[in-house]
């Protein structure tokens, strides 16, 4: 047995799965039933309670005796005892949960057999080169953000009555997937298609090896972010880093066909309804409570809209995130550990795939399911970017905008890599004595708004943050003493508030109006009282205070939006987490 096997559940070297079969002389994937264990107890058991279902093939028994009766070359035991039974643990925590991990239990080597399968699946995939749409970051390098887009491009077998015909197609159904640094949770933001956003100028490769540039186009829908104007799904991603500030590392286009593929690779998705769901167009009919849904009714269920609350996309997005949370459920107990199952869905994926150059072959691609498998289910979080009614339409709303108030606040967390699960607590990174220390920092009076004093400099990235910051606070806040000092003498990573100690009470007020977290309060210095009548700030001869001194830093946003990032999600934000079965309304 190789290396790439050792931590296997059933200890089989991976190659080995993969046969000449005699009788037709091409190579095939061994059957688990073909397998002897190497725990016979457990083998009967199984046996007993699951009679076979598929014939072996000829002269695949007795080349796997052969291979478990040998002793391994590396001085340890094989796979039988309790260290055997370990490693098969070990082998099962590091299974993928996501789609991905097929391609990283196929990824084999060592065999005719392996190399045809690689062959087979890397030439399945479709690569588009998107330029500098990507961040250029590396799969490691901190957290990740990987779009992916769902086109309505009729094309495939019996799906004419879906999308619009003769159309490039759309950005249809969009995710954003913004995956935690450490790797401990992920969220699924979904964009909608009839958000009315700026669409940037967007270069797009030709097949001539030219370049078309793709003029802005302000007040578009989204989903014209692609397909539209010959527009690539690297203008996708530059759309929603405008949208987000965030930058886009990687991203994963499917059409039609994907759905009804993949769906019915895995053997169908639960589903769960609280009412009856029928569409006279698609033929769909599913009752009130569990079903199972695959292929061509699959599509039908995520492109349904009729018969929801409000016959709207925003409901058809959140019956599509109940989908998905489904089915990651799905991958994550059935599919994986399964070589057919697994092999049919890499098969399925690889093919209905259109990736960026940088994810465009298989050990790319398993190297990136490999980061997104470290993510428990239960720590990712599917929501629906905070949006309004647009105001500009009349009685009949059919677009959306982005919501002023929540929006920031949900692309403040994402950029500050909070998470929506709250797996970790602020205490974790910073020690708890540590946090308790600085939480002292903003217990105590707070002053008033016409009281705080207070000079303004731009030591972040952000052009005009300074002013836009002290337009905010003398606007909307009521800090009138208040003044921009332009830019700071150096940039910093994290904003701070350096104040007097008879100051406290304005640091706090000030502190709660910007969302500044205490480890960003710097108390210190003499009495702000104190200083000479031609201290900058003080007017000659007033005897007034000194003001305070704000400095902005690289986690600024913008004016209003919480400096450290809210802890939570808006009160108006609904979020669905993946490991709970919810029945959609």
């Amino acid at each position: 047995m190789d290396a790439q096997s050792r931590d296997r559940p059933d200890g089989v070297d991976p190659a080995d799965q993969w046969v000449l079969n005699p009788r037709t002389g091409t190579y095939e994937l061994r059957l688990d039933d073909s397998v002897p264990r190497q725990d016979s107890g457990r083998a009967r058991r199984e046996t007993a309670s699951a009679p076979r279902t598929r014939p072996s093939v000829p002269g695949q028994r007795g080349r796997r005796s052969a291979r478990a009766g040998s002793a391994r070359t590396d001085g340890r035991p094989g796979g039988s005892g309790r260290r055997g039974r370990k490693a098969r643990k070990s082998g099962r925590r590091k299974a993928l949960r996501w789609t991905g991990g097929a391609l990283g239990l196929l990824l084999l080597g060592g065999s005719v057999g392996a190399y045809l399968l690689y062959d087979r699946l890397n030439g399945n995939l479709n690569t588009v080169d998107v330029g500098d749409a990507v961040s250029g970051r590396g799969l490691k390098d901190g957290p990740l953000n990987i779009l992916v887009i769902g086109t309505d491009k009729r094309t495939g077998e019996g799906n004419e009555g879906y999308g619009d015909k003769g159309s490039e197609g759309h950005a249809d159904t969009t995710f954003l997937f913004h995956v935690s640094a450490d790797r401990t949770n992920t969220t699924a933001l979904s964009i909608p298609r009839d958000l009315v956003i700026d669409i940037p100028e967007c270069p797009t490769g030709q097949p001539d090896g030219s370049t078309l540039i793709v003029p802005a186009q302000p007040g578009a829908r989204f989903n014209e972010s692609f397909g539209q104007r010959g527009r690539d799904p690297g203008c996708t991603m530059r759309t929603v880093k405008a949208i987000t500030g965030l930058p886009m590392d990687h991203f994963m286009m499917v059409d039609f066909n994907a759905v009804k593929t993949l769906t019915t690779a895995i053997g169908g998705v639960d589903i769960c309804l609280d009412k009856p769901m029928k569409d006279k167009d698609s033929l769909l009919d599913l009752p009130v409570g569990p079903s199972t849904v695959q292929g061509e009714q699959a599509l039908a269920f995520v492109r349904n809209r009729h018969g929801l609350r409000n016959d709207s996309d925003l409901d058809r997005i959140a019956v599509q995130q109940q989908f998905v949370a489904s089915m990651i459920r799905k991958l994550k107990n059935e599919v994986l550990g399964d070589p057919k199952a697994m092999f049919d869905l890499a098969d399925s994926m690889t093919k209905a795939l259109t990736v960026d150059t940088g994810i465009g072959d298989v050990p790319r691609l398993t190297a990136l399911a490999g980061e997104l498998g470290k993510i428990d289910v239960k720590n990712i979080t599917l929501m629906t970017v905070p949006v309004i009614d647009n105001p500009a339409e009349g009685p009949v709303k059919a677009t959306v905008v982005l919501n002023p108030v929540e929006a920031p606040q949900v692309f403040a967390m994402l950029a500050n890599d909070v998470s929506f699960t709250e797996v970790e607590k602020e205490e974790r990174a910073a020690g708890k004595e540590a946090a308790a220390r600085q939480r002292a920092l903003l217990k105590g009076p707070r002053a008033q708004a016409s009281e705080i004093r207070v000079d303004v400099y731009n030591g972040s990235s952000t052009n005009g943050a300074a002013q836009t910051t002290l337009d905010w606070l003398r606007n909307v806040k009521g800090v009138l003493k208040s003044a921009n000092r332009s830019n700071a003498p150096e940039k910093i990573a994290k904003t701070r508030l350096e104040y007097a100690p008879d100051q406290a009470d304005q640091a706090r007020a000030l502190a709660d109006m910007l969302g500044l977290p205490a480890a960003g309060l710097r108390p210190g210095g003499a009495p702000a009282g104190s200083g000479d009548a031609g201290d900058a700030g003080t007017d000659a001869g007033s005897g007034e205070f000194r003001p305070m001194t704000l400095t902005l830093g690289a986690d600024f946003r913008s004016a209003g939006v919480p400096i450290g990032g809210p802890r939570k999600p808006p009160k108006g934000v609904r979020t669905v987490e993946a490991d709970r079965q919810i029945c959609a309304k």
